[in-house]
């Protein structure tokens, strides 16, 4: 029986979401596989944050060391450089971030693994390991096998998988000490700054209501906001909407703006071409508007209705306000 390692990417004391969906990948492959899922936390004062997925992993391995405070690809490389090596995992997840894609490479050529990145499926086959990854801007859909190996790094986009655990695990936590005494450091941590992100951030949401090209006119967009406020849910919108300066960029979905996963994806006058819908795969029900019955999005809508919008949007928003008045 094989490993999956889970590489566990937090920031200032929370565990980040690309973490769940990582170990629900795994733990849906380890069922098919028969194979454990083991977590791996660098850091320092985390036990809280081993405790957090300790129902989603079969194993937890901690190194909780005041040099690891910080994250530095260098000692994280060299830390999981030796789990490898022990351990020989058949795959290693790490989150598509910018953590990821600093360790990722380095760790595949100290390892001498294969890596694939920027992954938004992993599938089994026969006795070896696909990756689904896109291409030339979300246009094509690659599936990459792996030269033979005792194992392959993987990278996960954000947003593809659920956050949901599989299965009820119940992880041993095994701590580590920090395992150097006078490792070279290159570089070092001088503070944390957090991006503008924008008045919301449309990848927690559970409820979206998504604008595109169809809504004619920037002063219409008024009507989907608010249909939006009404069901309770955040305005997100399509490439040709930013591209107007009608929203702002933190709003856009798609293979050039941000992938999520609604529980509720609701697309109101989008055409569903394929680069805007790859950053809506994630989501649990689509729901589309569109008065165009060849649209593309509604090969992909779980439910749809073929109709012009201003009609649709206005009767939807006041029946929910009505029921919402009870």
């Amino acid at each position: 029986m094989s490993e999956i390692f889970v590489i566990v990417e937090h920031r200032l004391g929370e565990t980040r979401d690309i973490t769940f969906e990582m170990l629900w990948k795994a733990g849906e492959l380890a069922e098919k596989l028969s194979h454990t899922v083991t977590a791996i936390i660098l850091g320092h004062e985390v036990n809280s944050l081993a405790e957090n997925i300790s129902d989603r992993a079969d194993k937890i391995i901690v190194f909780d060391d005041e040099r690891l405070k910080n994250f530095n690809a260098d000692i994280h490389k060299e830390i999981i450089y030796g789990l490898i090596e022990e351990s020989k995992p058949a795959l290693t997840l790490i989150g598509n971030t910018s953590w990821g894609m600093e360790l990722a490479p380095c760790l595949s050529v100290k390892t001498n693994l294969p890596l694939a990145t920027d992954c938004i499926d992993i599938m089994p086959k026969d006795d070896t390991i696909i990756a689904q990854r896109q291409m030339f801007s979300g246009k094509i859909f690659a599936n990459v096998s792996f030269a033979e190996s005792q194992g392959c790094l993987l990278t996960i986009r954000s947003g593809v998988f659920p956050k949901d655990k599989i299965g009820d695990r119940k992880a041993e936590i095994i701590q580590k000490d920090y395992p150097f005494t006078d490792m070279a450091v290159k570089k070092s941590f001088v503070e944390f700054v957090e991006t503008a992100a924008g008045d919301v951030d449309i990848t927690q949401a559970d409820l979206l209501v998504s604008v595109g090209r169809g809504i004619g006119e920037e002063e219409n967009i008024s009507l989907i906001k608010e249909f939006a406020e009404a069901l309770g849910g955040v305005v997100s919108c399509s490439r040709p909407i930013v591209d107007k300066n009608w929203l702002p960029k933190y709003l856009q979905v798609g293979t050039s703006g941000k992938t999520v996963s609604p529980k509720v994806y609701i697309a109101v006058g989008i055409s569903g071409a394929f680069q805007h819908m790859a950053g809506a795969s994630g989501a649990g029900t689509i729901i589309a508007v569109n008065k165009d019955p060849k649209a593309p999005i509604f090969r992909t809508a779980d439910y749809g209705i073929v109709d012009d919008l201003f009609k649709i949007v206005p009767v939807l928003k006041d029946k929910i306000l009505e029921v919402r008045k009870g």
